[in-house]
């Protein structure tokens, strides 16, 4: 699955505070957000397509809670202008995905995750401009507005130099 960075366990309750400020409303999230939007997580991404809303990237794995999303949240995803499918274990950040966060295209894109999708918040704030917004779920609270800054993504990057891996290779493929 070309595996590059993994999350070591005693860092997963750093990973439990939000990045942002937290909506539970997606026109007030996008009222407050900038370009590009990343959209990681199902639920996340469905909220969004119901307000209307296409975001420039969109990652799902099928999954809310570890448990699979309702059928009317799988068939919201239909619209987008491309469609790819790639692999990345859950508690981990595969070669592909990093790859899928940078690739160029035009338009929205959907990214189905065979596996899961939870960390690629993190690499998409290393590789969005500033002011750019990352957008995730916060479980049984609402969607995390993650605003691109110098700072948030110094922060974010002290929390991938603590996974374990290929940190050279991960950023290369971010070129960062």
């Amino acid at each position: 699955m070309g595996v590059l960075l993994e999350l070591p366990a005693d860092l997963r309750s750093e990973l439990k505070d939000p990045l942002g400020p937290i909506y539970q409303d997606a026109d007030e999230l996008l009222a407050a957000a900038g370009e590009p939007v990343v959209a990681v997580g199902d639920i996340v991404t469905y909220h969004l397509l119901e307000a209307g809303y296409y975001p420039a990237l969109a990652l799902v794995d099928g999954k809310t809670k570890r448990e699979r999303v309702r059928e009317s949240v799988r068939e919201a995803t239909t619209g987008f202008g491309e469609r790819i499918e790639l692999e990345s274990p859950a508690g981990a950040l595969s070669a592909a995905i990093l790859e899928a966060l940078v690739a160029e295209r035009g338009g929205s894109t959907l990214v189905e995750v065979l596996g899961e999708e939870d960390l690629a918040a993190l690499p998409a704030v290393l590789v969005l401009p500033d002011g750019a917004s990352v957008v995730y779920g916060q479980p049984d609270q609402g969607m995390v507005l993650a605003t691109v800054t110098p700072e948030l993504r110094e922060q974010v990057r002290e929390l991938l130099d603590s996974f374990v891996g290929n940190h050279e290779r991960a950023y290369e493929i971010l070129g960062v």
